[in-house]
């Protein structure tokens, strides 16, 4: 069975940046499930994952526009430390949800200052080509639950963690 929509397929993944670094991988522990159609994984890999069944093989390079886009500038910002009140510790790296004009953004935090707080509300992959070494483990027909739900379920009917 190939990878089509209403399809849900199980895949390793090792993905690694242009300096060849490994950013993340599921070689040691579950593959990675998905509905496919449903937007649920980078729209470059899952465009490439299109006509693929289990026992393929293959390496997709992903530009920024088709992974987590661009960075954008206007998306670090400063501001007051007295935003994190409450919070003793605040360190770089450290994320946090913020509720902003355009909803709820996740961002993280990239130096403390005194007085003020830089943080980056870009996804730490924006602007970066995603190398993606691939391995499908299985294809099957997805169940009327998943396409209504718009993800994979485990075995027992439960939204599939990933």
């Amino acid at each position: 069975m190939q990878i089509t929509e209403r399809t849900i397929a199980e895949f390793h993944y090792t993905l690694t940046n242009d300096a060849d670094e490994v950013l993340d991988s599921s070689r040691d522990r579950e593959p990675m499930r998905y509905l496919h159609g449903a937007n649920s994984i980078v729209s470059g890999l899952e465009q490439e994952m299109e006509g693929k069944q289990a026992g393929d093989k293959f390496q997709v390079e992903v530009a920024p526009e088709d992974g987590y886009g661009p960075r954008v500038e206007q998306l670090v910002q400063n501001v007051p430390r007295s935003a994190f009140e409450g919070i003793d510790e605040i360190a770089p790296g450290m994320r946090f949800r913020a509720e902003t004009q355009q909803g709820p953004v996740t961002v993280t935090v990239t130096e403390v200052g005194d007085e003020e707080v830089t943080v980056d509300g870009n996804h730490p992959l924006a602007g970066e080509t995603l190398h993606f070494d691939i391995e499908v483990v299985s294809v099957r027909e997805a169940t009327e639950d998943e396409v209504e739900h718009g993800h994979a379920h485990d075995e027992d009917g439960e939204h599939a963690e990933h």
